[in-house]
């Protein structure tokens, strides 16, 4: 009967889920917003932008794919070596660190425990687990060279951060450079086009898609776009002197909250890569003729 059990109750996970998800965006709808200095809750590393000292990964450390992850092991707020990670309690740390909501960390943790055939309540992983080519690793990333060619996965690939970044076009009140979303989607798109025409084996579904997508859009919600904070987070893996999340949402960033920024960018990072592999075939069979 596990064959029946197993989706049925997935599914009634899912349900619990995304309604508490819904309920948290009410939420943060209709409840003042948390003033500058605490949203990192007191009492946690981060508290106040104070955050334990940045060390880089030393040999036999254990990095994944994720900025985010490393970032926490790179700052000692999860293991510094990466290693023997508990699920439920990455949770709630992910969600004291970046103002994630706790039904967004929940579905997280337990999607990468699910990937890796673990119990979520008990399990244990190193970073380098959640590697696995098209679980949460995929090609095409905003800064990792594609899975063929680096299985490690654990480095960023710094010409892509710094390309990126240097795609910011927006700018503040303040005169801080922003990243905008038409940013994100164009750049995203270019790395599909690279990947699509350079990758032999390239792949890239619509799960994956929306993922990337998400996981993208996160540096224009929980870093406000700043590009300054964002180039020292993805190339150096590290949480700018006295950064706290820009989101000061009280219940955090909701995956409808998420999905409402990242779903017209999937539509447009979509269409631009369309539109460049299209181009791209156009100028190989001119030079042909």
């Amino acid at each position: 009967m596990t064959f029946l059990i197993t989706p049925i109750a997935r599914f009634f996970d899912s349900t619990v889920l995304f309604t508490w998800d819904a309920f948290l965006a009410l939420g943060n709808l209709v409840v003042p917003k948390l003033k500058e200095g605490q949203v990192v809750p007191e009492g946690h590393d981060g508290f106040q932008g104070k955050w334990p000292e940045y060390k880089p990964p030393t040999e036999g450390d254990s990095r994944c794919c994720c900025p985010g992850l490393n970032t926490m092991a790179n700052h000692g707020i999860i293991p510094r070596d990466g290693r023997n990670i508990s699920f439920k309690e990455l949770n709630g740390t992910i969600h004291d660190t970046f103002n994630f909501a706790h039904s967004f960390c929940h579905f997280t943790t337990k999607f990468a425990a699910n990937l890796l055939n673990k119990d979520y309540n008990k399990g244990r992983f190193d970073l380098e687990e959640i590697n696995l080519h098209n679980g949460i690793e995929h090609d095409a990333s905003l800064t990792r060279l594609d899975h063929v060619f680096d299985k490690g996965q654990g480095k960023p690939h710094i010409p892509y951060v710094e390309d990126f970044v240097d795609s910011a076009s927006g700018k503040d009140k303040a005169g801080n450079v922003l990243i905008t979303a038409k940013d994100l989607a164009g750049f995203s798109a270019k790395r599909r086009a690279d990947s699509t025409l350079s990758n032999p084996s390239f792949s890239l579904d619509l799960n994956h898609r929306m993922f990337s997508s998400s996981n993208n859009c996160t540096l224009l919600t929980l870093f406000g776009g700043r590009r300054d904070d964002i180039k020292v987070f993805l190339a150096e893996e590290r949480l700018p002197d006295g950064w706290e999340p820009r989101l000061r949402k009280v219940n955090g960033l909701t995956i409808a909250g998420l999905n409402s920024l990242s779903i017209p960018v999937e539509i447009r990072t979509a269409s631009k890569a369309k539109a460049l592999i299209k181009e791209h075939k156009a100028n190989a069979e001119q030079k042909k003729a």
